[in-house]
């Protein structure tokens, strides 16, 4: 498991490198942004994304650092949970087979109140909980990279005062009213 970790990450990096050195002549100006850095960024690890925004974004409008912190406790709160379920299926599991071969004796002094149904019924609801968890990690793990795309969108987006939508009331001949829209385009 840990040399497929280990490929992937290679992969990523070998990727990254070699678009990095194609894109070298466009990314000279001072307005260019890769959104595909970013994603890649975030992809292999959460966050860098995000910071990666941060930077490129001008001085005025930087604002992408804070989310790092809510990234890694959201994916670390889903790991806990993960971690925490699995165990209590194992543990679980591990009780029912011994009392199956110990004529009903109990291992694990926690599950006393429990009979043999209640011990299915709980690895069940474990199960059930440890793959929400899985789910909401993935979840959490997708919309990160997510937001450092979409926020390396918009990065060199126009939001200055020249683009502007006004409405005021208008007034013809004291015997119309209506409204006046104008909407202003550099």
């Amino acid at each position: 498991m840990k040399q497929k970790l280990g490929l992937l990450i290679l992969f990523f990096l070998i990727l990254f490198t070699s678009k990095a050195q194609e894109n070298l002549e466009v990314e000279k100006c001072d307005t260019c942004h890769s959104i595909r850095k970013a994603t890649i960024l975030s992809t292999v690890l959460p966050g860098a994304g995000q910071i990666y925004n941060h930077i490129a974004q001008p001085k005025g409008r930087k604002k992408a650092y804070w989310k790092v912190p809510l990234i890694y406790a959201s994916l670390g709160g889903a790991a806990y949970f993960l971690i925490s379920n699995q165990s209590d299926v194992i543990s679980l599991r591990k009780e029912y087979r011994y009392r199956e071969s110990n004529n009903g004796a109990t291992q694990n002094e926690n599950y006393n109140a429990y009979d043999m149904q209640g011990l299915l019924t709980l690895e069940g609801q474990s199960q059930s909980y440890r793959d929400l968890s899985i789910l909401g990690l993935v979840l959490i793990y997708g919309i990160q990279i997510a937001d450092a795309a979409v926020e390396a969108h918009f990065i060199n987006f126009d939001v200055s005062e020249d683009l502007s939508l006004n409405i005021k009331p208008w007034t013809y001949q004291t015997s119309h009213v209506g409204l006046s829209f104008s909407l202003n385009f550099r």
